[in-house]
């Protein structure tokens, strides 16, 4: 799940001398002391860059070979997966833990998600977005599994793809309880893992097949 030939956890970059690594930071959610880690090994190894990424992580750019492995020492933090065929990440809201707006747990599934499915392989990358209301800040509808909160449960999407050629996902279900929607999700990877090609996102599977044929597999 990383550049062939590159150190454990790390990312060749466009020098062809450097690498980045990613931590795992679930959910988006930090604490004082990642973050005082994160600081520390900056200064401590000159980090050219630290960079926010899409998938609510914080990528350290411009290592040399020699370092990846002290910095890693030092975080004592999970990888990432950012390049692997596999589940990336869980992108989420603060849903009803703090938002106004939120009518579902985003945070609380998200974290469930993230825990039973970051790093399982798959055709290619795969990436889930958990939103707590209508307003889809976790942008559920451009990722390969989306969540959305609704007063009757969760609605979740499949084949969303915000790349290049973007796809607005497919309905599967709604009014989903949370039991469902993991249970649910678990189902929709094992036919996209059965039933994809590599290196094919599941928007291209979804264009494929057509959600009807999705729903009879796994309904």
């Amino acid at each position: 799940m990383q550049d062939k030939g590159a150190p454990k956890g790390a990312i060749l970059q466009r020098d062809k001398k450097t690498y980045a690594i990613v931590p795992r930071t679930p959910v988006g959610l930090v604490t004082p002391d990642v973050l005082e880690a994160l600081a520390r090994v900056g200064r401590k190894f000159e980090i050219p860059i630290m960079k926010i990424t899409s998938g609510q992580r914080i990528a350290l750019v411009g290592l040399e070979e020699e370092q990846v492995e002290q910095v890693w020492d030092d975080l004592k933090m999970d990888i990432g997966p950012a390049v692997g065929l596999c589940v990336h990440y869980v992108q989420a809201c603060p849903g009803t833990e703090v938002c106004k707006f939120g009518v579902q747990d985003s945070l609380g599934l998200g974290l469930e998600l993230e825990e039973m499915f970051v790093g399982k392989e798959l055709p290619a990358k795969l990436k889930v977005g958990v939103s707590g209301c209508t307003m889809c800040c976790a942008e559920s509808y451009v990722r390969d599994i989306g969540l959305i909160g609704k007063k009757n449960g969760w609605t979740m999407v499949v084949g969303g793809n915000a790349s290049g050629k973007p796809r607005i996902a497919d309905v599967l279900a709604e009014d989903l309880t949370r039991s469902e929607v993991v249970e649910l999700v678990g189902r929709f990877m094992e036919y996209y893992r059965e039933n994809g090609n590599k290196r094919a996102r599941s928007a291209m599977l979804l264009s494929k097949v057509g959600i009807d044929a999705v729903k009879a597999a796994i309904l």
